[in-house]
């Protein structure tokens, strides 16, 4: 006697149809993105030919009707591309960015901190025992002067900046670890 196979007691394997919905428009917001990216950036990507040319495509399309034709195409398209490799390296600029943000308000931070109290400057001593202190010091007071100088302006004046700015840069050349001192 012939084995039946009752599919109605296995589950199917095959994706949803809302499932599949989902992810191709998935892909087509990841194709909005790579359109909106600039030349050297797609190049950095290391994307088909076809795709790239769509891509490039899309970019220089000015009539509202076309340009969505062609970011829909963008994003068939993209079902043959690698988009968590895209997406990975997406994330990476994004949020590299940020970090790097992130880092340059921790040194305006500590830029302040300086120009405020000598106890932040034995931290940053502490930290760095191989700085020229004599060096560091004099920007600092040179700060703080520029800073008092500052503050005596009337309205309307443009502060001078000179020595904060040079300050923040003597910063920015040190090798902080991932918190600094305070």
């Amino acid at each position: 006697m012939p084995e039946t196979h009752d599919t109605a007691d296995q589950p199917d394997e095959r994706p949803s149809k809302s499932q599949v919905k989902r992810e191709m428009h998935a892909l087509l917001e990841l194709g909005r993105r790579l359109i909106d990216l600039p030349a050297s950036k797609l190049a950095q990507l290391g994307l088909d030919e076809k795709l790239l040319d769509a891509i490039e495509l899309a970019q220089r399309t000015r009539s509202h009707e076309g340009r969505r034709r062609q970011i829909h195409y963008v994003g068939k398209l993209m079902r043959q591309a690698d988009a968590q490799d895209i997406r990975k390296q997406l994330d990476i600029w994004e949020n590299g960015t940020r970090e790097q943000a992130r880092a340059m308000h921790r040194l305006e931070a500590l830029r302040d901190k300086l120009i405020e109290d000598d106890a932040t400057l034995t931290a940053v001593l502490d930290t760095f025992p191989d700085l020229d202190i004599q060096a560091l010091r004099a920007q600092i007071r040179a700060a703080r002067k520029e800073a008092a100088q500052n503050a005596t302006l009337p309205a309307g004046r443009e502060p001078m900046r000179k020595h904060y700015r040079a300050l923040f840069q003597t910063l920015k050349q040190l090798d902080f670890p991932d918190q600094e001192p305070t």
